[in-house]
């Protein structure tokens, strides 16, 4: 009996001991930082650099056009949460991340620890020279597709480790070395991506939106033509018959979509033209074979090779 009342005591020993650390240690100390990221690009990059210290909410998917989503009731609740918000800036979340931003906590609103917006850190393509409407849905700062040249993701990866390790300065040592390990991973890639790709080189192509040129300038590829007449305008019948037209003094090798545009006007170009239509993921998750940003670039650099012969 003595022996069960000592075990007893001892249960009730520890456990009050426990309840006492928890004073002194709060489980605080072992909190991941919670992310909000826009697009899936960004949330693979985020797993590459955080890893398990971190939570995400994406706000979209490779099937949804970032430039038109609602700020949903679940977005809210996730962006009033989160110590990182992750996007590409440059106006493509114009209509629904400002919205969001309203009810965050200061840290992550612009210009603060908390938030960042990638294309401050690339060399942006396609500055307009004039604003004008009439153009169609231009950005006033440039072309914001930037993750689709993969220095740009590496200038992110850099900035990313660095917030991460200043807002969770415990495991600052852990993001540094996990960007290191990711920078020899991801210029590896890059490398052979290149050495990959010479062949690919003045490759003419048409494209749907004008979401491909950074693609398209690291690659050396030549986009002959566009679907949309303007930049968010969809393709006219009149515009469709002056691309095909053009195509037919100077063809194309490919016409390239993504899956969250619509694929008549390219099925039809493909149709009369006889020109490979494929529909490129775009992001990560764009299908099966493009579920982290490695397999993104290896999935669609190998698509234009094999086309290329």
């Amino acid at each position: 009996m003595r022996i069960n009342t000592r075990i007893l005591l001892m249960k009730k020993l520890c456990m009050l001991l426990f309840l006492w650390g928890l004073t002194i240690f709060p489980l605080t100390t072992f909190a991941k930082v919670n992310v909000f990221s826009c697009e899936p690009e960004w949330t693979s990059l985020v797993l590459e650099i955080g890893q398990s210290n971190v939570n995400i909410k994406t706000a979209t998917n490779a099937f949804s056009d970032a430039h038109f989503i609602r700020a949903k009731p679940s977005l809210l609740a996730a962006i009033r949460n989160a110590d990182l918000v992750i996007c590409t800036g440059n106006q493509l979340e114009i209509g629904w991340l400002p919205i969001l931003l309203e009810r965050a906590k200061s840290s992550v609103q612009p210009g603060q620890i908390g938030n960042i917006m990638a294309s401050d850190y690339a060399s942006l393509l396609e500055v307009p020279t004039i604003l004008d409407r009439s153009q169609g849905d231009i950005h006033p700062g440039g072309n914001p597709h930037v993750h689709l040249n993969p220095h740009n993701i590496l200038k992110v990866a850099e900035i990313l480790a660095i917030r991460l390790g200043r807002i969770d300065d415990k495991n600052a040592s852990f993001y540094t070395q996990s960007l290191i390990s990711f920078k020899i991973k991801w210029l590896n890639a890059i490398s052979r991506w290149e050495s990959q790709s010479t062949p690919l080189k003045n490759m003419p192509i048409v494209v749907y939106h004008k979401n491909w040129s950074y693609f398209s300038d690291w690659l050396g590829l030549s986009e002959v033509g566009v679907l949309e007449p303007r930049p968010g305008i969809p393709p006219s019948p009149s515009h469709l018959k002056n691309l095909l037209n053009q195509l037919k003094e100077k063809p194309a090798r490919i016409i390239i979509s993504t899956p969250f545009e619509n694929p008549k006007a390219s099925a039809w170009l493909s149709q009369q033209t006889g020109i490979t239509n494929l529909v490129f993921p775009y992001t990560v998750g764009g299908n099966n074979q493009s579920t982290n940003l490695y397999e993104l670039f290896d999935y669609m650099i190998g698509q234009l090779l094999e086309i290329n012969g």
